[in-house]
C-alpha cells in the first residue's frame, strides 16, 4: 500500500512537472518571433519613457520566446489615453503592455469621467519604483518654506489635470492655505524645469526627488531649488527636515485625506497588461518583469540612464489598489469634492 502511495505521488509530481513544462513551452512558442509593444502614456523625454526604453532593452531575455520589446508613445490626459487604450483597444494576447501615471489607477475611484476603465481589471506586472515627489520653488524667489507660500503667491507649472503636478497644488490651495498660481499645459517635468529656468514659472509640485537629483544634480547641489514639502508616505532619507504634505494638515481628518491622495506614490512607475490576457502569459510577463528588475545588466543600464529602482511586484500593486478601493465612501466623496473644486 505504501508502495502504491509513493508511486501515485511520484506520478502526480511528474504530471504536474510535465504540465508546467507544456505551459512554459506554449508561452515560449507564442512569443517566438513576435514583438511586444510598451505603450507609454506620456510624450518622449519624460521619466516614464526612460523606464520603458531601458526595460525594452532587457526584458526579452527573461520572457520565454525572447520577443522584441518596442516602446510606443501615446500621450494624453495625464496617462489616461494610454490606460483607456489598454482597457478597450489593446490586444488581449500579451503583445501589449503599458506604463502610465501612478495616479491613473485612482482616477475611476475619484470619479474622473475620462478614466473609462476598471483599474483592478488590469493585469499589473509591477512597478519599477516607489516615488517620492517634492514641491519646489526657484531659489531666486523669496519662497523658502511652505509657510512662505501661505503668505505670498507662487506661480508654478503643471501638466494635465489628473497628474500629481496639478492635483497637489490645487489641494494645497484648498486644504492647506497655499497660494499657488497654476499654469498648466506642460508635457513633462523636465519641460516645467526648463520653464523655471526661463522665468515663465517659479516652481512646481510633483517632480520626483530622484529625478531632480539625478537628471538635474547642479540644481540640487547649488541649492537652486527650495523644497517646500514631500508628497509621499515616508520622508526621503536625505530630506529629513522637509515635511510630508499630510504633516501640514490642521486636523486628523485632513491628514487622512492627504495620506489617501499620496497613496499612488507607492505605484511609482507601474507596468501592466490589459484585461483578458491568458493567465499563463500574465504569469510569464510578471516573472519576466521581476527577473528584469533583478538583472545586474538592467540595473547597470538604469543607473547609467539616471533611473532609481525599487521593485514593487504585481501582487503588491493589486494589494495597494484593493486597499485604496476599500477606503470609506465618505472620505472618497470628500476627496472628489475637493478635487472638483
Amino acid at each position: 500500500m505504501r508502495l502504491l502511495t509513493v508511486m501515485y505521488s511520484a506520478f502526480g509530481t511528474l504530471l504536474a512537472m510535465s504540465q508546467l513544462a507544456a505551459s512554459a513551452e506554449t508561452v515560449k512558442s507564442f512569443y517566438e518571433g513576435k514583438q511586444v509593444r510598451i505603450i507609454v502614456g506620456f510624450a518622449a523625454g519624460g521619466n516614464s519613457g526612460l523606464y520603458a526604453d531601458v526595460l525594452s532593452r532587457h526584458m526579452a531575455r527573461h520572457l520565454p520566446g525572447n520577443p522584441a520589446f518596442v516602446p510606443q508613445y501615446m500621450p494624453g490626459a495625464g496617462g489616461l489615453v494610454a490606460a483607456n487604450h489598454m482597457a478597450r483597444r489593446a490586444e488581449r494576447d500579451g503583445t501589449q503592455i503599458a506604463i502610465t501615471s501612478r495616479t491613473a489607477a485612482f482616477e475611476p475611484l475619484l470619479g474622473n469621467k475620462l478614466a473609462t476603465f476598471n483599474a483592478r481589471e488590469f493585469n499589473w506586472l509591477g512597478s519599477a519604483f516607489i516615488e517620492n515627489s517634492v514641491c519646489v520653488a526657484d531659489g531666486k524667489t523669496n519662497v523658502r518654506t511652505f509657510d512662505d507660500v501661505r503668505a505670498k503667491t507662487l506661480v508654478i507649472g503643471a501638466s494635465a489635470g489628473g497628474t500629481i503636478a496639478m492635483v497637489f497644488p490645487k489641494v494645497a490651495n484648498q486644504l492647506l492655505g497655499a497660494k499657488f498660481d497654476i499654469v498648466s499645459g506642460y508635457k513633462t517635468g523636465p519641460d516645467i524645469l526648463l520653464a523655471i529656468e526661463r522665468g515663465e514659472v517659479h516652481g512646481m509640485c510633483g517632480i520626483g526627488w530622484g529625478l531632480l537629483k539625478q537628471r538635474f544634480p547642479d540644481l540640487v547641489a547649488a541649492k537652486k531649488m527650495n523644497v517646500l514639502f514631500q508628497i509621499a508616505l515616508e520622508r526621503a532619507i536625505d530630506l529629513p527636515d522637509v515635511p510630508l504634505v499630510h504633516e501640514l494638515a490642521a486636523n486628523e481628518e485632513d491628514r487622512r485625506l492627504l495620506e489617501f491622495l499620496a497613496m499612488p506614490q507607492n505605484m511609482g512607475r507601474p507596468f501592466f497588461a490589459p484585461p483578458g490576457v491568458p493567465a499563463d502569459r500574465v504569469q510569464a510577463l510578471r516573472e519576466a518583469f521581476v527577473g528584469t528588475m533583478k538583472d545586474p545588466e538592467f540595473q547597470a543600464d538604469a543607473k547609467k540612464t539616471g533611473l532609481d529602482l525599487d521593485l514593487v511586484t504585481g501582487d503588491e500593486v493589486h494589494g495597494l489598489l484593493d486597499r485604496a478601493y476599500s477606503i470609506p465612501a465618505a472620505l472618497i466623496e470628500r476627496a472628489k469634492k475637493l478635487l472638483a473644486e
